[in-house]
């Protein structure tokens, strides 16, 4: 990158000494509002102009500088009708105002200066589509800047003036022709009913304007996210986190291309990877209040009407009551610096889930919720050192005891004496579960006409059915049958991760306040109270470790949690040992 830095201010020195004082450069313009003009291309230009050089013995500047030209051409696409209506104008009456083409004011720049002898381009409208660029290449042109046009010529002369003054005229009135024209017919077919803007999430775009089906994968997850909010206890922030539990991300998008990418003629916007981002509150916001959802677009008039392009994925009424919901939920207490309170934002109200905000009194932090009127939870406060010693009750009870070690052990051994048979026939058991979902999606997709027709499903439901099967399938396909020495060695893993935890739980007492936070941060993903009650939310790879405590009182085996959970116990164990690998015992007393 360095080299071609050094490069580039070589040939700009050059530049600037004068050394292409005698060359052309050729521009080349292609306009983004006539895609499907090909006499126009880029490369239909590149070919016209060439030969017209060679034609004319005119020397071409061989400059080849990233973001604006290859062997001393340029090439650059942009619309033909828009334009900066800024103009700035000093008291010594100089006129300013901005080029929008950057490669363009570039040309005009060393034209104007008198580093080069002139500009050659197919005609008039590739290089001028407005009266300001038109205005500057007649002054240019006035001081001596040879322009020079493959398919017209003008004479120094009142008729040749005459010509070019029609050239302009005709090719300012195409570029407002064909600004009509895009605007025109995107409110036509608008009036019509038809969506002619991208679907937003939840919805496809296949790359027509007439048919926008829902998303069988997003759909019924932002469906899902009206209902719950509508009921009044969800707040925007949860439904946020709701989304990001159910794995929804925006739809894949190419990233917003840097000003070097817009100018580099190599760099091809279709090569660029798309990629999509978890919502966001911003996100979840625009998609309650947005009408496409109960099928409706906007028209010319700002009205919304019924949409003939997509179908409502929810009902009116249900998009109503959501409109109520954040409309009432509108008025927040706005805090202009949060103060830095450790926990700030990790505990809430286990019924209406509002956040237990931190707070310093008589040099104490305390944690206190607004809970929703109706909340059925009167624990409304509470200190530091209260919220702490829940959190080691609830750590202690996360590792192993003895008594379950010898459980875990016993398993062990057992594990080694059962039969090969067992395993193959839990094998064949996994494949015929895997072909049954796989007939069963097949059948769908062969009679998915007949089934709609007759009322056994509605479109919603249908896509419901295949979309529960699908997860399913993957979830099957992601299992296997374990062999004996795998089983063994999750079991061990899982009584590593117990063994770590318990370490990590009798360093807790001795450890500072922000230190624990972080032990908080890591193994738990939510701490809510019910009364003075602790619930918890575990991150992966710890939430076998509660569960075993769940299923042991439901008379239920536990141990079959631990063996298939190998790869989220292998994540927090390398996530406990980082902690314990940052930090010495002695950074842990206070």
């Amino acid at each position: 990158m360095k080299e071609k830095n050094k490069i580039e201010k070589e040939i700009l020195a050059k530049i600037s000494s004068g050394q292409y004082r005698n060359a052309y450069l050729i521009y080349n313009r292609k306009s983004t509002d006539e895609a499907e003009n090909q006499k126009n291309s880029i490369e239909y230009q590149v070919a016209e102009n060439v030969r017209y050089a060679t034609r004319e013995y005119l020397a071409i500047a061989p400059l080849t500088i990233t973001g604006f030209c290859i062997n001393g051409i340029i090439s650059e696409k942009h619309s033909g009708f828009k334009e900066d209506f800024d103009v700035i104008v000093s008291d010594d009456g100089v006129v300013q105002y901005r080029i929008d083409r950057p490669k363009f004011q570039k040309v005009l720049r060393f034209a104007s200066q008198g580093l080069i002898k002139g500009v050659i381009c197919l005609c008039w409208d590739r290089i001028s589509r407005n009266k300001g660029d038109d205005t500057i290449i007649r002054k240019l042109m006035n001081k001596g800047v040879d322009f020079r046009f493959v398919y017209a010529t003008y004479d120094n002369s009142s008729s040749g003036a005459l010509h070019m003054d029609i050239d302009g005229m005709f090719s300012q009135h195409h570029s407002r022709v064909t600004s009509e024209k895009v605007k025109l017919a995107t409110w036509n077919n608008r009036d019509k009913g038809i969506c002619t803007f991208l679907a937003p999430i939840g919805y496809l775009n296949t790359g027509t304007m007439d048919n926008k089906p829902f998303d069988p994968v997003r759909a019924p997850v932002i469906k899902r996210m009206f209902e719950l909010y509508a009921t009044g206890t969800w707040s925007i922030a949860d439904i946020a986190r709701y989304a990001a539990d159910q794995g929804l991300t925006t739809i894949p998008t190419r990233k917003k291309r840097t000003r070097a990418e817009i100018l580099d003629e190599t760099v091809d916007p279709k090569d660029m990877p798309m990629v999509s981002s978890p919502l966001q509150k911003s996100h979840v916001g625009r998609i309650l209040s947005n009408p496409f959802y109960i099928g409706k677009i906007l028209n010319s008039q700002g009205e919304y009407i019924q949409s003939i392009s997509h179908k409502p994925l929810i009902s009116e009424k249900l998009f109503e009551k959501v409109q109520e919901q954040l409309t009432t939920k509108k008025t927040s207490i706005h805090y202009t610096q949060k103060l830095d309170y450790p926990f700030r934002g990790v505990i809430r109200c286990a019924e209406c889930k509002r956040v237990y905000t931190p707070y310093l009194k008589k040099g104490t932090v305390y944690y206190r919720s607004k809970c929703d009127s109706s909340c059925l939870n009167t624990f409304r406060s509470f200190n530091l050192p209260f919220m702490l010693e829940k959190v080691q009750e609830k750590l202690q009870t996360l590792y192993f005891t003895e008594a379950e070690i010898k459980r875990i052990d016993i398993q062990v051994d057992s594990t080694l004496t059962q039969p090969k048979e067992k395993q193959q026939k839990e094998t064949d058991q996994l494949d015929r579960k895997k072909r049954k979902i796989q007939e069963d999606l097949s059948y769908l997709e062969s009679n998915k006409l007949a089934l709609l027709k007759g009322g056994v499903y509605s479109p919603e439901s249908f896509i419901d059915e295949v979309t529960r099967l699908k997860d399913e399938l993957l979830s099957l396909q992601t299992k296997r049958v374990l062999s004996e020495d795998e089983q063994i060695e999750n079991l061990n893993q899982a009584k590593k991760l117990s063994e770590l935890l318990k370490s990590l739980t009798e360093l807790y007492g001795f450890m500072k306040i922000e230190q624990k936070e972080e032990v908080v941060r890591n193994i738990f993903s939510e701490l809510s109270f019910s009364g003075k009650a602790l619930k918890i939310k575990l991150q992966s790879g710890f939430e076998c470790l509660k569960r075993r405590v769940v299923l042991s009182c439901s008379q239920e085996d536990w141990i079959p949690e631990l063996i298939n959970n190998e790869n989220d116990i292998t994540a927090a164990i390398n996530n406990i040992e980082n902690l314990l690998n940052n930090k010495n015992k002695d950074d842990f007393m206070k």
